[in-house]
């Protein structure tokens, strides 16, 4: 009996100290998390920008697709697992391992000699932000009861639409070789920006965070963090670049990429099924079986894959779009999304307002999905000759509807369960919503590589085709076969190069001035025709891509209806923070 009471009397001292906790505190935890989360989801953006030139000064054109997949692979499998150990540990301990792992990954990724230095570290650099990316939503369950969350989650929700704006403008900025404290800037510093504020969020969450010890000794379950690592590695790997990244290995062996791939799809499905045995019999399984009990839990996991796929599908076609059919830059297309961010981060910060004040969540997510779907369909219309006053419009309605979605799809889940599963529920939100993503990027750069071979057929004969197949830069980009490689000819920064090198060689031609100009003009009339071909056929499969993202979506909607709502939680002493 006394010792019942001693375990008891711990838990309300434990519930006391987390009540206690200074509203300041609580503050500079939350601005040092939002920090290290906005790195994080700054980083894709940012990184995208400068690619061009890392492959160019490392000549590693054929190594494009490990830099940005080395990344997704790590964070994808680090999520889920870092969600579960913070339960355990406390969520002080994995952010802070998470903050020093992405600093000092940054740095030596800025600081990579070679092409495979930078994608190891680049690996190591998605440790640190899977981490961060488990922790930083759950920690708001830590601070505040379910009625505050709202806000919070709406704050964090807004901070991921602004680095999907200023993610390009400060890549593009940073990678033009301008000028900070006197140094002249390069593509490393989109790296080496991350170490400052990584250094600062580690020391404010050491400083001004609790750490709250456990009652219990944690129970690693190491079988399940391999077998999970084993399936999500093998599933990133065989949608996201398989063809690009195992090429070599294809080319060795002789074997086709449709064997390839069925080779890991069946590895995909022995590790899941394998690890699904081990967590029914784990003590500390890392995605607990009961989760999948609860209805709602189930329904959100199924909202957060389609919603992932869906929303994938309309953020990066509409930044190819712009650049595309309005011939913008990549700084540019980048600027030309500001209306879908104001319209999410108006409703994502709004939005949280009202749910704390209101306890309510689940009109606000039905309000959201419906918006949101009624204008990805609204997409589908977009054409070469639409004005971007039009697209502007769609981008408001649907970052409105996003706005709402993004944040809530968190508090639904946390709102599931009690404090000392907060970390594996969260994170696994995370982790679906993540896969979705890639699984629905591979998805629709099928769907648009085989509408643009269709729409595209016999282009090879193209008398401007045929020139800039002999041309060495192009070569290198790869084949003018393929239709990633005829898109990228149409950027408006290699269109301009192209057009520059042509017309210096045709001035350098022994040939009358008049025939001169006479060549100049059929060059760029060569040009458009082909900049009109492609811009038409990319917005024919783009149709088609806002239509299956549409219909994704309307699945998302739903589910949203099916949801039973539940009050939103006061703290009581059974909700253990684990900070």
């Amino acid at each position: 009996m006394s010792n019942r009471s001693s375990k008891c009397s711990r838990k309300k001292r434990i519930q006391k100290m987390h009540h206690n906790l200074p509203l300041r505190n609580k503050l500079i935890i939350m601005l040092s998390v939002m920090a290290s989360l906005f790195l994080v989801a700054l980083d894709q953006t940012i990184v995208s920008t400068a690619l061009g030139k890392i492959v160019e000064e490392f000549n590693a054109f054929s190594s494009l697709s490990w830099i940005v997949t080395a990344y997704l692979l790590t964070t994808t499998i680090t999520v889920p697992i870092a969600g579960k150990l913070s339960d355990l540990y406390g969520r002080k301990t994995l952010l802070l391992i998470g903050a020093a792992i992405f600093g000092a990954a940054s740095l030596m990724s800025g600081l990579a000699g070679n092409v495979d230095q930078l994608i190891l570290w680049r690996a190591v650099q998605g440790i640190g932000g899977g981490i961060i990316t488990a922790n930083a939503f759950t920690i708001i369950g830590d601070l505040f009861a379910a009625r505050e969350r709202g806000k919070w989650q709406g704050l964090f929700g807004a901070v991921f639409g602004l680095s999907s704006v200023i993610g390009p403008l400060l890549g593009g900025w940073l990678t033009d070789h301008n000028t900070i404290f006197g140094l002249t800037t390069d593509w490393r510093w989109t790296f080496y920006i991350n170490v400052p504020v990584a250094i600062a969020a580690f020391a404010l969450i050491a400083i001004f965070c609790p750490l709250l010890r456990h009652d219990k000794k944690p129970s690693i379950d190491y079988a399940g963090a391999i077998l999970l690592a084993v399936a999500l590695g093998t599933l990133v790997l065989a949608v996201d670049n398989t063809d690009k990244i195992f090429a070599d290995f294809l080319a060795n062996t002789g074997m086709s990429l449709t064997v390839l791939r069925s080779i890991m799809a069946a590895v995909v499905v022995a590790a899941t099924g394998l690890f699904v045995w081990v967590e029914r019999r784990a003590q500390e399984p890392i995605l607990p079986p009961r989760f999948f009990q609860n209805r709602n839990y189930v329904l959100i996991m199924g909202i957060a894959t389609l919603f992932g796929a869906a929303f994938m599908g309309s953020i990066l076609y509409l930044t190819q779009f712009n650049q595309q059919v309005f011939g913008a830059t990549p700084t540019q297309s980048g600027l030309m999304l500001l209306p879908m961010i104001a319209g999410l981060m108006t409703t994502s910060i709004t939005s949280g307002q009202i749910i704390s004040r209101t306890g309510r969540y689940k009109i606000f997510m039905q309000v959201g999905i419906v918006l949101a779907t009624a204008t990805v369909f609204g997409l589908s219309t977009l054409t070469p000759e639409s004005s971007y006053m039009y697209e502007a419009i769609l981008m408001v309605l649907l970052g409105a509807g996003l706005g709402v979605v993004m944040p809530v799809m968190n508090l639904a889940v946390q709102n599931e369960f009690k404090q000392h599963d907060l970390g594996a529920a969260t994170s696994s939100s995370q982790l679906f919503r993540s896969l979705g993503s890639t699984i629905g990027v591979a998805v629709f750069g099928a769907m648009l590589t085989a509408g643009l071979t269709s729409g595209l057929a016999g282009i090879q004969n193209d008398p401007y085709v045929q020139k800039l197949a002999k041309n060495p830069t192009v070569q290198q980009m790869g084949s003018i076969e393929s239709s990633d490689t005829l898109l990228n000819l149409n950027m408006p920064d290699i269109k301009q190069k192209i057009t520059d090198a042509s017309t210096v060689a045709i001035e350098k031609l022994p040939i009358p001035e008049a025939a001169r100009q006479k060549a100049i003009e059929q060059f760029t009339q060569q040009q458009d025709n082909f900049a009109y071909k492609i811009t038409h056929a990319f917005s024919d499969s783009l149709q088609r891509i806002f239509m299956v993202s549409g219909i994704l979506m309307l699945g998302a909607a739903v589910l949203v209806f099916m949801i039973k709502e539940k009050p939103l939680r006061s703290a009581s002493p059974d909700q253990t923070p684990g900070i």
